[in-house]
Formats: C-alpha cells, sequence, structure tokens
C-alpha cells in the first residue's frame, strides 16, 4: 500500500472514529435527562407507569392468575424488555414500564382487558380469547402487486381444533368478534381453516391492523381485568448510580488501552483506537434500535468492552508467533489474521448462536440481554477484523514496520497441563461439592438453596406516604436502614411516587408482627400517620413461566453450540469437552452464589448467561489450536496426543491470560465504583471470569484428551 493512500485511509477512520465518538458523547450525556433522553431507560435508571389491574371476578383462581400474568407479560415487552408484571394480593396486578410518564397514553395503547369472543351470527359463542396464542398487524402484497393490510392469528392447539370446526361450519358467512359486548370486526370465512392460524384480511391500513390485533391479544386473556389506578414511579437507584457507571467504565476503557500498548506495542495501539470505536458504536446500536438501558445492561456493556479486546488479542499473539518465528512483519500480518480466523469465527458464532436462541425464547431481561450480547459480539468481529485490520496496515505502510514494534514470541518451553488434570479435577469436584453442601445449608435454615431477591420470591409491598418528600439519597441513607434494622435482611427495594409524598418499599414477606413493627418504625422515627401506610403481598417479578422459558432457552443454546461445534470440528467429542466445561463454570458459580449467600435477583440471570458466553468463547480457542496441531491425522499414540494438548494450551496461554485480565480489570472497576445492586452482579461476574479462564486452560484440553484416548471413533 502506497504511504498516499495509506494516509487517506487513516484520515478517513481517524476522521469516523472521532464522529461517532462525539456522537455517542451527545448521546450519553443525555442519559437519565428527563423526557429529552436519547437512550431508553429502565425502572431502576429512570422510573415509569405502574398500572394496578382488578380482576372483575372476586375470587379469581390461583391458576388464571398466573396465567394473566405471563400473558401480560408478553403484552408489555412491546414497550419495553424490562417491563415488569407481578401479582399484588389475591387479584390485582401491577405492570410497570419503565422509560414512560404518561399513564393514559399506555392505558389507551395497552387497551382495556376484557372479554373476547368469536360468535356465529346466530350470537352463540364458537371460540373465547384464550384460544387465541397471538395476533398481530402485518402486510402483504397481492397477487395484483397492490399492498394489503391483515390481521394474523396464531391459535392455541385448542383453539385451532375449534376454529377448524368453526370455519368449516360457517363457510360463505360472517365471523363476528365481539369484545365486551361489542362488535369490532365481522371477517367473512372464505373456507374451512386448519393448521392453527389465520388471517383477518380487508384492513383499511396498518395502524388499523394492528390496532385490531392489539384488543385480540388483551382479550386474550384468563381474566378480565378493570384499571384500579395508575401512577408514575421515580427510579429506583437515581443519578448517582448513572454517573459511578459510567466513570467506571471510563477508568476501565482507559486502564484496558494502557494494558494493550504495553503488552502489544503498536498493534495494541490500533487495538486501543478500535476499542474507542466500538465503545462509539455500542451506544448508537442502544439509541438505533431503542433498546431499553438498565443498570446490569450497563455492566454488561462495561464487560463487553473488557471481552472486546480477547479477538485482537487472539490475532497478535499468532502475529508475534510468526514473527518469532521468522517471517518478515507483513507477512506476518497476513498469516496472523489468517490462522486467527477460525478461533475468532467459532468462538463469536457459538456466543451469537446462544443470544439468538436467548432473543427468541427467553422474556423479559433475558431478551433484553439477548439483544445486548449479540450486538457486542457483531461489532467486537467487526472492530477487530476489520477496523484494526486496516490500523495495522495504514500504520506499517506509514513507517512501522520494524519488528520491534510488534513483538515476537519465541517458542515456549511445553507445560505438561495434562499431568495435573487428576489434581484440577479434585479441585473442581471439591467446590461444587462445598456450593452443594452449602445449598443444603441453606434449605435447612430458610428453606431457600439460594438468597432469593423479591424477583424470584415476591414479598410485603408497603406504601408510606411520609410528611415530605424524600430524594432518592435521603430514602437509601434514612429509611432504607430502618426497614432493615426490621426485617435483618438487606433485600429491600424502594420506588418514589411522583408527584406525591409516597414511597413504595418493597422487602421480603412479612409475618403480621414484622408488619405492625415496620408501621410503628415508620410512625417513631418519621412521623408518619398509622392511616397513611398500606401493605400488600406481591408475587415475583420473575414468573415460573419466565424461569421455564430462561431453562429452556438456555438448554436449547446449548444443544445448538454443541451440535455447531461438532460440525466445525469433525468430532463430537471437542462438542463434548465444551459443554462439560460450561456445565463445570455454571455450577462453580452457583457455589459461589450459595456460599457468599449474594443476593438472587434479575441479574442473576445475566451474570449466568454472560458466563456460559465467555466459558463457550474461551473453550473454542483452545480446542481450535488442537484441531490445528493435530493437523488432520486420527492416529495419535496418547503420548503424542498428551504432547499436542499440552502444546496447544502453552501456545493460548497469553491469550487466556490477557483476556480474563482484561475482561476482570472492566468488571473489578464497576465493583469498585458501583451501587450496591451493581457489586452483586459484578461480585459473582469475577468469580465467573477466574473460573472460565481456570476451566479452559486446565479442563478442557484434559476432557478432550480423555474422550479421545477412551472413545477411539469420532
Amino acid at each position: 500500500m502506497k504511504k498516499s493512500k495509506a494516509l487517506g485511509i487513516l484520515v478517513l477512520i481517524l476522521a469516523i472514529m472521532a464522529g461517532m465518538s462525539w456522537y455517542a458523547g451527545t448521546i450519553i450525556s443525555t442519559v437519565g435527562v428527563g423526557e429529552n433522553r436519547n437512550i431508553k431507560l429502565g425502572l431502576d435508571l429512570a422510573g415509569g407507569v405502574s398500572i394496578t389491574y382488578q380482576a372483575v371476578d372476586d375470587n379469581p383462581s390461583a391458576e388464571d392468575m398466573k396465567d394473566t400474568v405471563y400473558k401480560l407479560q408478553k403484552r408489555v415487552e412491546v414497550y419495553s424488555t424490562e417491563s415488569t408484571v407481578y401479582q399484588e394480593g389475591n387479584n390485582r396486578i401491577n405492570i410497570e414500564i419503565p422509560g414512560v410518564s404518561d399513564a393514559n397514553h399506555i392505558l389507551e395503547e395497552l387497551g382495556k382487558p376484557g372479554s373476547l369472543e368469536f360468535q356465529d351470527e346466530n350470537g352463540n359463542t364458537l371460540l373465547t380469547g384464550t384460544d387465541i396464542k397471538n395476533a398481530q398487524g402485518g402486510t402483504y402484497n397481492n397477487q395484483m402487486g397492490n399492498r394489503e393490510y391483515v390481521v394474523e392469528l396464531t391459535l392455541t392447539d385448542e383453539g385451532a381444533q375449534k376454529f377448524a370446526e368453526a370455519t368449516a361450519n360457517n363457510v360463505g358467512k360472517s365471523m363476528p368478534i365481539v369484545y365486551d359486548g361489542e362488535t369490532i370486526s365481522a371477517p367473512n370465512v372464505k373456507e374451512a381453516i386448519s393448521g392453527g392460524t389465520a388471517q383477518i384480511d380487508g384492513m383499511e391500513s396498518f395502524e388499523a391492523a394492528e390496532e385490531l390485533a392489539s384488543t385480540i391479544r388483551i382479550g386474550s386473556l384468563s381474566l378480565e381485568l378493570e384499571e384500579l389506578h395508575s401512577k408514575v414511579v421515580g427510579a429506583q437507584l437515581g443519578e448517582e448510580a448513572i454517573s459511578t457507571s459510567l466513570k467506571a467504565a471510563a477508568i476501565g476503557l482507559v486502564l484496558v488501552m494502557l494494558f494493550m500498548m504495553v503488552m502489544y506495542l503498536a498493534p495494541g495501539f490500533t487495538a486501543s483506537l478500535a476499542l474507542i470505536l466500538y465503545s462509539a458504536l455500542t451506544v448508537f446500536a442502544l439509541w438505533i434500535f431503542d433498546i431499553t438501558l438498565t443498570l446490569p445492561g450497563i455492566a454488561g456493556i462495561i464487560l463487553s468492552i473488557g471481552m472486546a479486546v480477547d479477538a485482537n488479542v487472539i490475532i497478535f499473539a499468532r502475529i508475534r508467533e510468526e514473527i518469532g518465528a521468522g517471517k518478515s512483519v507483513n507477512a506476518a500480518m497476513k498469516i496472523g489474521y489468517e490462522k486467527a480466523l477460525s478461533a475468532i469465527v467459532d468462538g463469536n458464532i457459538t456466543t451469537l448462536i446462544a443470544a439468538i436462541v436467548l432473543g427468541i425464547r427467553g422474556s423479559g431481561t433475558v431478551k433484553g440481554f439477548a439483544y445486548t450480547l449479540g450486538i457486542g459480539i457483531v461489532l467486537s468481529m467487526f472492530t477487530a477484523l476489520v477496523v484494526t485490520r486496516w490500523l495495522m496496515k495504514c500504520f506499517y505502510a506509514l513507517g512501522l514496520k520494524d519488528a520491534k514494534f510488534y513483538g515476537a514470541t519465541k517458542e515456549r518451553k511445553t507445560i505438561n497441563f495434562l499431568g495435573k488434570r487428576n489434581i484440577c479435577f479434585a479441585v473442581s469436584l471439591v467446590v461444587i461439592v462445598a456450593g452443594f453442601v452449602g445449598m443444603g445449608i441453606n434449605t435447612s435454615k430458610d428453606g431457600n438453596i439460594l438468597n432469593f431477591s423479591l424477583d424470584f420470591v415476591g414479598g410485603t409491598s408497603t406504601t408510606v406516604t411520609f410528611n415530605e418528600e424524600y430524594s432518592i439519597a435521603d430514602i437509601d441513607s434514612k429509611i432504607v436502614p430502618v426497614v432493615e434494622g426490621i426485617t435483618k435482611d438487606g433485600n429491600v427495594q424502594t420506588q418514589k411516587i411522583e408527584g406525591t409524598k409516597q414511597v413504595v418499599i418493597k422487602t421480603r414477606s412479612l409475618e403480621l408482627a414484622e408488619r405492625e413493627s415496620l408501621n410503628q418504625a415508620m410512625i417513631d422515627e418519621f412521623g408518619v400517620s398509622e392511616d397513611g401506610i398500606t401493605a400488600e403481598n406481591i408475587s415475583s417479578t420473575v414468573s415460573s413461566e419466565m424461569k421455564s422459558d430462561a431453562v429452556w432457552a438456555v438448554i436449547i443454546a446449548t444443544i445448538c453450540m454443541l451440535v455447531y461445534i461438532w460440525f466445525r470440528f469433525k468430532d463430537i467429542r471437542f462438542a463434548g469437552g465444551a459443554v462439560i466445561a460450561l456445565i463445570h463454570d455454571v455450577l462453580v458459580v452457583l457455589a459461589f452464589y450459595a456460599l457468599v449467600r449474594i443476593s438472587v435477583g434479575n441479574t442473576f440471570i445475566a451474570c449466568m448467561l454472560t458466563i456460559v458466553g465467555y466459558s463457550i468463547n474461551a473453550t473454542i480457542v483452545i480446542f481450535d489450536r488442537i484441531r490445528e496441531n493435530l493437523g488432520g491425522s486420527r492416529k495419535k499414540d496418547p503420548e503424542a496426543l498428551k504432547e499436542i494438548v499440552n502444546q496447544s494450551i502453552t501456545q493460548t496461554l497469553s491469550r487466556s491470560i490477557n483476556t480474563s485480565l482484561t475482561t476482570f480489570i472492566m468488571v473489578f472497576m464497576i465493583f469498585i465504583l458501583g451501587v450496591t445492586s451493581i457489586k452483586e452482579f459484578a461480585l459473582p461476574l469475577m468469580a465467573g471470569i477466574i473460573c472460565g479462564g481456570y476451566s479452559s486452560v486446565c479442563l478442557t484440553g484434559a476432557l478432550w484428551y480423555i474422550f479421545r484416548t477412551k472413545f477411539g471413533k469420532k
């Protein structure tokens, strides 16, 4: 490449980087600033709308309430994946939607949950709303090329049978859709429809189609609901949480950049520039895809910055190896990228598979996490494989051609990792067993294997009307300690109700005596009147269906990753080793939660999913090197295989250590500077990072070796 061309490309990249960074800065500067903010924020950071519905039936069954909560959760995800729905008392349901302040607008769009029926022309009920699984507005082009607007219906298994029979008996007739006694649509039946899907055509616009679909969706609830009240609630954490998290991100980013430049010289400098662009692109993606940002989301982005250097570390290590082997710098860069490509692509695709499955199958915070994870993977691959590569080409063409600017790795003495495999297996087994013992002890103490937070087990919601308005900082410093003194538990959540002096205090389930003690403490400490205190039992915000969705999503993602690794490595023994190492890491972190008694809330799911992605990525790098060193040979004696595994782990050791270190730096900064809820997210993550690095170096190669020697065929 000529110097003039290199200079032009470099200037262009730097200009784009500067522009994107400036724009990202303007987006960040409005985070938390009223209605003019550019990024949607979750309830924890910005508050939102809280709506309380009550079942029209005075004594709804527990099963109907549970089903209605879950279906409403799926409805409100349209507004934000971070929306929460939970039961209050025996017949009330609360909906909390972040990032909005107009309750009336939400109520109009959400609609009044009522009764829905599909009838024949004589008024006989053929189907009810509970037979409808989903309804969506849609468009298609007809045979004339004109656009048609339709409502696409998906029925339940039972509903599909009813619908097939109903349409077969009413061909050529209308089938009125009646909502709360009013006919909202009367489509004609053209033919008998089986298969569980149908379309209502003839809609005058997409908006009309979506409005009808929304009414059908809300009418398919198991219970008829009526609005009890709505209110605007303030942020749970406030501006301090945002500012400290952003400060942690900035400090962590600078430390990682310095680390990369010290360790990898000129390539490290290019990686640092690319890291700035990666951070800016991530912020831009959050805005462009309208993703709701929560505090765990901020922590996840900070974590992704540490992980984003992984691809660069793999590439730079390869380049150093080639220079150490006597190649020129130019040849080393070319070969280094070629050899690193398979490990980078395989590692990121396996994690991307997990993100896609979680996005499709998950709900609530799991879905939000999947979006953020997917964005991070795509952007990190782009910056490493495209931006960093072009920057290195430009700097090389402009004069940085001496090998001293890149470093060289000499052939290291192979470390006998497999010789210590039994010790490593024993250590892992002891830690995992200790975790199960800890869970048993926890169960005997309070009936729960882990320290489940309100998100998982529900509790008591106490609304207190104070004599003065308290800031979030005052609530944390004055009110929360009093509550913790009564409950003897640090698991306390608070929310301000905007425009009032009321504060909602959510705690673990309180006995009658504890409720009375809390009420008396509010009266004695803050002068609250007794009739200004109300309390209700609330369900968990993570429903059993959401837990089931998360579990199935992880199981399906694991199977898909196993199949992909099997396909890419042409050997299921690689896939088996990867999955066992992944399960090991999850169990070790679970043991950490059990033994340290860290609160298990919504961030628990995000933490475990992060560790799954991190673990599989680290494993792929070592397996890729084993595959390369095997050279396609199938028949190797055990000693030769042992040497190959030890050599592969030794060759990738710097990558394993450096990636773990950069990721650990970012998480450690948010642990040091973050608020309490962030610390509870960061601490197990640090344990997971250490565990992931340990398992990839000490366990994965040993597992593959055992499978290879014990099971000869692929």
